[in-house]
């Protein structure tokens, strides 16, 4: 079960659009006004991990999610050969524009954001039936989930107005994609080795 929440903590932490426009939320001050962003990145996280995590316990078949999980294994070090690329390439300026931090914006933006299906399936799909989440342990790890999507954005938040000069700076963000990019190719090798001894 370990192994769920340190896959969604290395997706859902590494830099992206939602944790981003966090960071320099916190950087213009907004900390207060921008946790209802937070929280609707959060809920919509849950929702979905809700949605997908009862459809995928009755829809897939056991004997796909072997396949599902190696796939899966495959694009996740692919994302985290990404991440890592990335660190060594020179930052790209990110707009500092203010952006509407009301509750429906994070909620609306983590519900068509594409990072969160690199998340939810493979955790409600293959790791939640892998370690016997069922009935109403899958609405329990959702939520769960769902409060560390918010942590997510809520860290750059704080951040960004703690840090303001290391946030900014690009070698911290470098590490940060680093440390980020070796949790991946950790879970990903699990899934792979996992799919392998269980088919």
């Amino acid at each position: 079960m370990l192994e769920i929440f340190i896959f969604a903590f290395g997706i859902m932490y590494t830099p992206g659009p939602v944790n981003m426009i966090s960071l320099f939320a916190g950087i213009r001050g907004e900390s207060w006004r921008a946790l209802r962003f937070c929280a609707g990145v959060g809920s919509a996280m849950a929702i979905m991990f809700i949605g997908i995590g009862y459809a995928g316990n009755t829809i897939i078949p056991k004997s796909v999610q072997s396949v599902i999980a190696i796939l899966g294994g495959l694009y996740i070090a692919y994302l985290g050969y990404k991440v890592m690329k990335a660190s060594f390439k020179s930052s790209v300026a990110i707009s500092s524009d203010t952006t509407n931090m009301r509750f429906s914006t994070g909620l609306l933006m983590q519900l068509s954001n594409p990072k969160a299906p690199v998340v939810i399936l493979p955790v409600a799909t293959v790791q939640f039936p892998a370690a016997h989440v069922e009935g109403i342990m899958i609405a329990m790890m959702s939520l769960a989930l769902g409060c560390l999507a918010f942590g997510a954005p809520t860290s750059y938040l704080l951040a960004g107005n703690q840090l303001k000069q290391a946030a900014l700076n690009p070698n911290v963000m470098k590490w940060v994609n680093r440390v980020m990019a070796l949790l991946l190719f950790y879970i990903a090798i699990q899934f792979i080795s996992n799919a392998i001894t269980q088919s």
